[in-house]
């Protein structure tokens, strides 16, 4: 009889915890890179980001994906996250080499059982320039396991680049072709620095290809007060989302933020992040 009854305990409990939807917060975060121009202006890095790793723990951030960091500002960075890592390649020479498109995962949430980086290019297995872009860019990609549920779901992350046009439009129709390489019907999530807003051809390649779709669009709920790039600039206002996340049919939006937060008048890059809160 006890163990009937610690059977039957066991089963619910096991309902309970893969019945129930769960929710998952997700940020994209151009970062900027380090260099002595911005420390002349104040906004060194050195400077900027304590209060970086402070709005991304605020905000609780189960996964996100960042652009331009080097690989001594991923350390430092991570320092300054106690129960985060990350995953990436360089760009330059696909090890430490050069601006990366690094992933941040709780590590006491979530197990990594694959892991990847790929050049977006007509070659993608090594450091190189595609079409009529004017610099190497790269994707990183991880499979994560939720490893209290069991949920697994695969993150992209890229930095598109930010002159060449077809590149653009290739790099999207890339991204797709990568996706659907993956196991069929498969949670994914995508994001990045596209450096086009929401009315060009390259976002349309990605938001209306059935696949993916853009995060902001399927919200409810909508905080959306300015341009996602400032220039380092906090009075900065619009409506342009170069700073996407796009995710399948598998995650419902709920919320949707761009985070204007300053610190003494000053913002932590020229790009503000873009949250999301999903349910899977």
């Amino acid at each position: 009889m006890k163990f009937k009854i610690a059977f039957f305990a066991l089963l619910i409990a096991a309902g309970t915890v893969f019945g129930q939807s769960r929710q998952l917060n997700i940020g994209t975060y151009n970062l900027r890179y380090s260099n002595a121009g911005d420390s002349t202006a104040g906004n060194g890095w050195g400077q900027r980001f304590p209060w970086a790793a402070k709005l991304i723990q605020f905000q609780d951030l189960d996964v996100f994906g960042t652009q331009e960091l080097k690989y001594h500002q991923l350390n430092e960075l991570t320092d300054s996250l106690p129960g985060y890592k990350w995953i990436g390649a360089g760009r330059d020479d696909g090890k430490h080499g050069g601006e990366h498109s690094a992933i941040f995962y709780k590590s006491d949430r979530f197990k990594v059982l694959k892991s990847g980086n790929f050049w977006l290019s007509t070659t993608t297995d090594k450091p190189n320039k595609g079409w009529d872009a004017a610099l190497p860019r790269i994707c990183t990609w991880v499979q994560f396991k939720e490893i209290k549920s069991g949920f697994t779901f695969y993150m992209f992350n890229l930095h598109m680049d930010h002159v060449g046009v077809v590149a653009r439009s290739e790099s999207s129709k890339l991204i797709l072709q990568k996706i659907k390489e993956m196991p069929a019907n498969m949670p994914v999530i995508l994001t990045g620095d596209f450096n086009v807003d929401q009315t060009s051809d390259s976002y349309a390649v990605i938001n209306n290809s059935g696949v993916l779709k853009d995060s902001y669009v399927l919200s409810p709920v909508r905080l959306a007060p300015s341009n996602t790039f400032n220039s380092f600039d906090a009075t900065t206002a619009g409506d342009k989302r170069i700073d996407h996340i796009f995710v399948t049919k598998q995650f419902k939006v709920l919320r949707y933020g761009i985070l204007t937060n300053t610190y003494h008048g000053r913002v932590p890059s020229d790009h503000y992040p873009v949250v999301v809160s999903v349910k899977y």
